[in-house]
């Protein structure tokens, strides 16, 4: 506008006080023109003066100048598609709220002076130039990313500019990811926000059609991820589609951020919908010899495969957390598919895939878990400084720099350690199901190697860090079964260790959760597996264990079904330590036992006798009683 123009060749010099307050005056004035030439001269002081951006008294000074309902009727005249001449005054109202959220504090941006304006700026997005647009979604996006912004972008009705938009700017996406995950920590019900992210999903998933959706998988994968389960919509109608995106791009010859965003979006579907993700990823109704399924988790593990091997020499380059993401969703995938396909051989239901490709597949996850073992090793012994089966007295400790504390091993990440690194974890799950579910000798003598490193990470494991206890114990529920597997286990003192913790889950036991209880059970099919086996019989420090039970008081706890099971699986282990003692160790704990069979006893009470449970209660009494001492 010629207004606008002028007011740029009019602009005060920065620092200029006098000009300054004309500004002011002229912000304040009652006619839209005077403000119009306000707001310009205003946006030039701004970007042509740092001297008073760092004055944050005086940018402060000059917001609370500009008049919201001025502003609100620049952008509403600037969306209107038929004034041409509107877009200047869109344009200048978006650049000066961008440059104000840029120089004002966290608070001010936070404010309703900001976030009122929301709804309209949503509504521009359609109808600004495309510079403009930028600067709109980077505005929407910095206000999204605090808590009152991500409300008032999540109760606006019609979102439907920012999907339109969506599949050609990708900041778009940021603005929604922002806005919903904020949004989760606020006032707004679950409910409400669970509508908003359904209904607004409908719309933008089908938007991409006709694109790769490189970038909507990339928003979905990281969203679903972060997302609290109770705002995401139960069984999708979008999801088929999603997952249609999936596939197109798996059997096309994928870039690298294409094959990035569609395992990571493949491991967030299946997070988030177990099973319906799973039979659109899994199974295929199609009579090809090489369905999508089989397919796609070829890919992932030659992916895995290909990659991991070079993993280490990337530790502090910038491009490991992307790979490392990567590859941690193939893991994730690939144990996912393990699962499910169990579960469909368990079920008696119809063939995922024909047989040949599943013995394929059992061949190429065998290697790949093979070559999973060595990085695991490695990536270990790169963070802690210790040779494969290094006791942990005996490591080598960090070296005090002139730069600070430093690991001895130059080439280990500076960032995380392996028990602080995701990607240890989805390795290790996976690993530890496929050691359980399939039969491979070799590949178990190969995992006896890390036995060390599990029971570390089992011991460093903790609420405030990554949680590696439940897959160490199912890797150590499948290597006890061989004797290497045992031995190496009572070597790094797993007994000890696991023993500790199911004892302390004993004490706590008015407290417990689910998740404990679990592990609990896990302990016990471990350690019983060890106490049945073993040679030499029971060793007198197990014995501490059967102290510990004796003492136990589960009189008054509710019978909930896991908490029945755990309790039995204790009194299992109990029986098998105390059948394989010696004479002596059974005369000496001879009222320890009959305070656990009194135990058992009051169990047995709760167990109907159609309980899944009854004949392995009914098998413990009898090897209690048949204990005469």
């Amino acid at each position: 506008m010629d207004e606008s123009t002028e007011a740029s060749r009019q602009a005060p010099r920065a620092g200029d006080a006098a000009n300054l307050q004309k500004i002011k005056t002229l912000l304040k004035a009652r006619d839209d023109t005077q403000r119009f030439v306000g707001l310009a001269l205003l946006k030039s002081v701004l970007d042509n003066s740092p001297q008073l951006r760092e004055d944050q008294d005086e940018v402060q000074s000059l917001w609370t100048s500009i008049s919201p309902k001025f502003l609100d009727r620049l952008l509403k005249t600037g969306s209107t598609p038929s004034n041409k001449d509107a877009k200047d005054m869109l344009d200048l109202a978006v650049s000066v709220l961008h440059t104000f959220s840029l120089l004002l504090p966290e608070s001010s941006r936070d404010h309703s002076r900001f976030t009122d304006r929301i709804p309209l700026l949503v509504a521009a997005a359609l109808h600004s130039r495309e510079q403009t647009t930028t600067l709109l979604l980077q505005l929407l996006s910095t206000l999204a990313s605090l808590q009152h912004g991500a409300e008032a972008l999540v109760r606006v009705d019609d979102l439907s500019p920012l999907t339109e938009i969506a599949s050609s700017n990708t900041l778009a996406l940021d603005v929604l990811y922002y806005a919903w995950l904020n949004a989760m920590e606020g006032s707004i019900s679950r409910e409400s926000l669970a509508a908003t992210v359904d209904k607004t999903l409908k719309i933008l998933v089908p938007s991409f059609s006709g694109t790769d959706a490189v970038t909507l998988l990339d928003f979905l994968g990281n969203f679903l991820r972060q997302a609290d389960k109770a705002i995401l919509p139960s069984s999708p109608a979008w999801l088929k589609t999603a997952v249609g995106y999936i596939k197109t791009l798996v059997t096309s010859r994928p870039t690298p951020e294409a094959r990035a965003a569609y395992t990571n979006a493949a491991a967030s579907f299946l997070q988030a919908y177990p099973e319906d993700a799973a039979k659109l990823l899994f199974t295929d109704a199609s009579t090809d010899d090489k369905p999508f399924g089989y397919l796609f988790v070829n890919l992932l593990l030659i992916d895995i495969r290909s990659s991991i091997p070079m993993l280490l020499e990337q530790l502090n380059s910038p491009e490991y957390q992307k790979t490392s993401r990567r590859l941690a969703s193939a893991f994730d995938v690939v144990a996912i598919f393990v699962g499910f396909l169990v579960r469909s051989l368990d079920d008696d239901g119809p063939m995922v895939m024909q047989a040949d490709n599943l013995l394929k597949l059992r061949k190429a996850i065998s290697e790949t878990m093979s070559v999973t073992i060595e990085y695991l090793r490695d990536r270990w012994d790169a963070s802690f400084a210790g040779a494969m089966g290094l006791h942990p007295e005996a490591r080598v400790g960090t070296a005090e720099t002139e730069m600070g504390s430093r690991q001895t091993l130059h080439w280990d990440s500076m960032k995380n350690t392996a028990d602080e690194d995701p990607l240890t974890l989805s390795a290790l799950r996976t690993l530890s199901l496929w050691l359980r579910e399939d039969d491979n000798d070799t590949l178990l003598k190969e995992a006896t190697g890390l036995t060390d490193m599990l029971m570390e990470l089992y011991q460093s494991s903790s609420p405030e860090r990554i949680d590696f206890r439940p897959a160490a114990l199912v890797a150590l529920e499948a290597l006890v079964m061989i004797e290497k597997g045992r031995e190496m286990l009572i070597k790094q003192e797993g007994w000890k260790i696991l023993s500790r913790d199911l004892t302390s889950t004993l004490q706590e036991f008015s407290t417990l959760g689910p998740d404990d209880a679990r592990r609990g059970i896990d302990i016990v099919r471990v350690l019983i597996s060890i106490a049945e086996q073993e040679r030499t019989g029971t060793a007198e420090e197990w014995m501490d264990l059967i102290t510990v039970v004796a003492a136990w008081d589960i009189s008054e706890q509710p019978q909930d079904p896991l908490m029945r099971e755990f309790e039995l699986a204790v009194l299992q282990l109990c029986s098998t330590v105390l059948e394989r003692a010696n004479e002596g160790m059974k005369r000496r704990y001879r009222l320890s036992k009959s305070a656990i069979y009194g135990l058992a006893s009051r169990l047995a009470e709760t167990v109907d006798q159609d309980d899944v449970l009854r004949e392995q209660m009914d098998d413990v009494l009898a090897a209690l009683r048949s204990i005469n001492y």
